[in-house]
């Protein structure tokens, strides 16, 4: 069907603001995701956790944030986004701040993992409060400025903590952003509202049949699982492959994943504008990219050097996360806009099953093997298998049900 079958969105000048709270909230949690890819060695050195008991707090990390990727999208189907982007980036950073005061293995596994049970919830809502205020024509776009949170993330991430540590510790870095996060989350409930369509039925949990038989979003859901072991695993484990690999300092390490994620923040609002130009065809870009990124990434692993590792920074960074909002912008048209934060909850939970296994199994093969190449290469399994499974997707649109988007204020 076509897209002209879902409801009729206007174009309000509040869906910028809609779109710059959205983007600022997954932005925070993206730098407390990342925050731990710099602090890892200062992390690990003082709990007393070996090189690959490191994998272990990230896999803490996602396996919570899964879990709240799933059960968030629905909770922001049924209780609506505001609430929820609200709620959960205010408890994710009080965890941050609880993190950055643990002393023991045990205590740093349970917050890590509570920081990313309530992580995972403000992406869902996101791309609901998207998708309600921005038209399809005007989706991939939005979606490129959103999906720029989790590359920019890392840029945060990796110019800051690394001197945060060597002024004041570790500990700093996870209390800064643990206050920004709950500042943000704050700034969220009090200005963000929801879309709302044109119908007196009360809130009840969503239908979620139809999504359980969408093949598309299946397949959407696997191929993201692929290009996110590929995406995480980088952010992960690169600062401490390229510090105990190649013997770069942890500063110039850091220098390198800026660099990437620079690239990447220019490249997803580029990527999505041009998908929007095109004719809304995203399949087959997202499987040029993902086939890219698995070159960049065999690339990347040749090299041994802090000079060699600057020049293959960019197209990694565009490879990385180019594909990501080509994909976001596929979920409404695969779903339709009523069960947007459901499939994108749903989606995004196997899409974060990579990166929640990929951090113990680059560990032990880089521990086992001490082979720079061959860990770059277990990255690039994944976005070659997304590849492969993009190309079995069908763009289609999907009916929604109700007549018309209004925002809360005109319908009442």
């Amino acid at each position: 069907m076509s897209l002209t079958s879902e409801p009729v969105i206007d174009r309000r000048p509040y869906r910028w603001v809609v779109l710059a709270l959205s983007w600022a909230a997954f932005t925070m949690t993206a730098v407390d995701r990342s925050t731990w890819g710099p602090a890892s060695v200062s992390v690990g050195e003082h709990l007393g956790v070996s090189l690959a008991g490191l994998g272990v707090f990230a896999t803490g990390y996602y396996v919570g944030y899964v879990i709240s990727n799933a059960a968030g999208g629905v909770l922001t189907d049924w209780l609506g986004p505001r609430v929820v982007i609200g709620c959960s980036l205010f408890a994710a950073g009080g965890f941050m701040v609880l993190f950055g005061e643990t002393d023991s293995m045990a205590t740093g596994l349970a917050f890590q993992a509570a920081v990313g049970v309530f992580a995972g919830c403000d992406y869902s809502a996101g791309v609901k409060l998207i998708s309600q205020w921005f038209p399809p024509q005007d989706r991939g776009f939005a979606m490129g400025v959103f999906m720029t949170a989790t590359s920019l993330g890392a840029v945060i991430a990796n110019a800051i903590v690394p001197s945060l540590i060597a002024a004041s510790g570790w500990r700093t870095s996870y209390h800064v952003f643990g206050a920004a996060s709950m500042v943000i989350a704050v700034l969220c409930f009090a200005l963000l509202r929801n879309g709302t369509h044109a119908t007196s039925a009360p809130r009840a949990m969503p239908n979620l049949r139809p999504l359980a038989h969408n093949r598309d979003l299946w397949l959407l859901g696997l191929a993201g699982f692929g290009g996110l072991w590929g995406t995480y695993g980088f952010i992960t484990w690169s600062n401490a492959l390229m510090v105990k690999g190649s013997h770069i300092s942890a500063v110039q390490a850091g220098i390198v994943v800026v660099i990437f994620g620079i690239a990447a923040s220019v490249a997803k609002p580029l990527m999505g504008l041009l998908s929007d130009f095109f004719g809304d065809r995203r399949r087959i870009p997202t499987a040029i990219v993902l086939g890219t990124f698995v070159v960049a990434l065999l690339g990347f692993g040749t090299r041994d050097s802090l000079t060699g590792f600057l020049w293959m920074a960019p197209l990694l960074g565009v490879a990385a996360y180019g594909y990501s909002p080509l994909m976001v912008a596929l979920i409404p048209k695969l779903a339709g806009v009523r069960l947007a934060g459901s499939a994108a909850g749903a989606t995004n939970a196997f899409w974060q099953l990579g990166s929640t296994i990929v951090p113990v199994v680059l560990g032990a093969v880089f521990q086992t093997t001490h082979s720079f190449f061959l860990a770059f290469a277990t990255l690039a399994a994944g976005p070659l298998l997304g590849m492969l499974l993009m190309l079995g997707v069908r763009e289609h649109g999907v009916t929604d049900p109700m007549p018309a988007v209004e925002t809360e204020a005109t319908a009442r």
